[in-house]
């Protein structure tokens, strides 16, 4: 296929000298004698290249250049034509982004060469940006927080409104929730995706070294700093710093983070002039900041300042109906990394799962399952090949089970909207559906237990024998309800 080259000069004799040079050359010429048409071409016809003169009538040359860099995507190496070689034109058209300037008469040798440039250029600039876009579908494919649970939906809603800003954004969750998996899920779905993403843990690097990991040190600053070190905030210059666990920060040095968060611009240790640097922050922590505040643990100031968004992951235990969904994902992963055919969970390994309270949430899991995939021969594991820990267990309590079960409701109530009655609630009034869900069972359970004997049951249940009756009626409990 023939390279499109775009020609836009309203003089016929400059034009047709172009126009038979690029032919000879082999390339399919698109000629332009004003701006307006010539801004249409560029739009349109996807060229490589383009001559563009200065002066045209309609829109200049520098004009359409200037514009044309803001279109999405545009890639066209841009020449510009002028009779007038004058400094300033020159400079202004390389400040407005033309890949080269030359001046009538033009000498054919040199736009031979810079044609040749020109068009490499371009191939180099569409290569460039497919691997882009290959680098940001690999980085987004390998980054999977994995769920379906409302809980979980709502975190990728919010991921997908903050990620394309360069807004500061606060993740909480308990230890193992996927804090930092977040946090990369937000930066590979940023426009900063393709610059790094530095990580620091703020409670894993001692106090008096936290400083220069963040903010790096003059040479000679202290004892061994034999050069100069670029601190975190500089290796994520153009990228993302994820700064974990902040709520254990030192007091001392949360001041010259709040002014690295505020300024884009810190000192480093030893250090005389400021440095700045384009940086997102993203901040995590599995303790209660406010409470913290409130406790004189950490500042205010810079709470507010790393609080602009926050994104809160929930423990595994209240997200339980996505264990098997994560199961599913690690046994996958397992299985590419360790080279075996994928495992699956027998239906008694599953409840036993669903049952644990995990303590160490996801992380935890995986453990688990890394674990028992290591030990066990076997393709499908059963309880005893995923050994959760004895010292940990405990079954459901009476709370967590109720709670598991209300959540539906609740999900429900705040999906629906207000009621109609103007009070708070779902349409239909959430302690007025839930009761009778908590009563029932609880009545109908007592009644088996004294044989439907409702005397005994009022009194097991610490109510008036009137109150059962009206209850049993209200709530269409029968006899054959509760024969055993």
């Amino acid at each position: 296929m023939k390279e499109k080259v775009l020609i836009a000069d309203d003089d016929a004799g400059i034009a047709w000298v172009l126009d038979k040079f690029f032919r000879e050359k082999g390339f399919e010429v698109i000629v332009a004698r004003d701006g307006a048409s010539a801004e249409k071409a560029l739009r349109e016809a996807s060229v490589p290249l383009a001559l563009v003169d200065i002066n045209m009538p309609g829109k200049d040359g520098l004009t359409i250049l200037k514009d044309a860099k803001k279109w999405e995507g545009f890639k066209t190496a841009v020449i510009i034509m002028t009779a007038e070689g004058t400094m300033k034109n020159a400079i202004e058209a390389m400040k407005r982004g033309a890949f080269d300037y030359v001046t009538k008469p033009i000498d054919l040798d040199e736009l031979d060469v810079i044609t040749a440039r020109a068009v490499e250029d371009f191939h180099l600039r569409n290569e460039v940006s497919v691997l882009k876009e290959r680098l940001k579908e690999k980085l987004a494919g390998e980054t999977v927080f994995v769920g379906r649970t409302k809980v979980v939906e709502r975190i990728f809603k919010t991921v997908g409104k903050v990620a394309p800003k360069d807004a500061t954004v606060l993740v909480q969750g308990e230890s193992g929730t996927g804090k930092e998996l977040v946090a990369r899920l937000i930066h590979a779905n940023s426009l900063r995706c393709e610059g790094p993403f530095i990580a620091v843990n703020s409670a894993a690097v001692p106090g008096e070294l936290m400083e220069s990991e963040l903010f790096g040190h003059e040479k000679g600053a202290f004892t061994g700093a034999t050069e100069t070190g670029r601190g975190k905030f500089e290796l994520a210059g153009g990228g993302t710093l994820f700064l974990d666990e902040i709520g254990d920060m030192a007091a001392g040095l949360q001041a010259k983070l709040l002014r690295a968060v505020q300024e884009r611009e810190f000192y480093r240790v030893g250090g005389k002039e400021p440095v700045r640097v384009d940086v997102r922050i993203i901040a995590a922590t599995n303790q209660d900041l406010e409470k913290a505040v409130e406790e004189k643990r950490f500042r205010e100031d810079l709470y507010y300042r790393l609080n602009v968004v926050t994104v809160t992951i929930p423990p595994l235990r209240e997200r339980k109906d996505d264990i098997p969904l994560l199961a599913e994902h690690f046994f996958d992963k397992f299985a590419r990394e360790m080279g075996i055919e994928t495992r699956r969970l027998s239906k008694d390994a599953a409840t036993e799962l669903m049952t644990y309270p995990w303590p160490g949430n996801v992380r935890e899991l995986e453990n688990v399952l890394r674990r028992g995939v290591l030990l066990s021969p076997n393709t499908v594991l059963t309880p005893a090949d995923i050994a959760l820990p004895q010292r940990h267990y405990r079954k459901e309590s009476i709370e967590d089970m109720i709670s598991a079960r209300l959540e539906p409701f609740l999900e429900k109530a705040l999906s629906s909207g207000p009621s109609s009655s103007g009070r708070g609630g779902g349409r239909q009034e959430l302690y007025d559906s839930v009761m009778p869900f908590m009563e029932r069972p609880l009545i109908k359970l007592v009644l088996k237990k004294t044989r439907f004997n409702q005397i005994k049951a009022s009194e097991l249940l610490g109510i008036n024998r009137n109150t059962l009756r009206k209850k049993i009626r209200d709530l269409k409990i029968s006899k054959k309800d509760v024969k055993d």
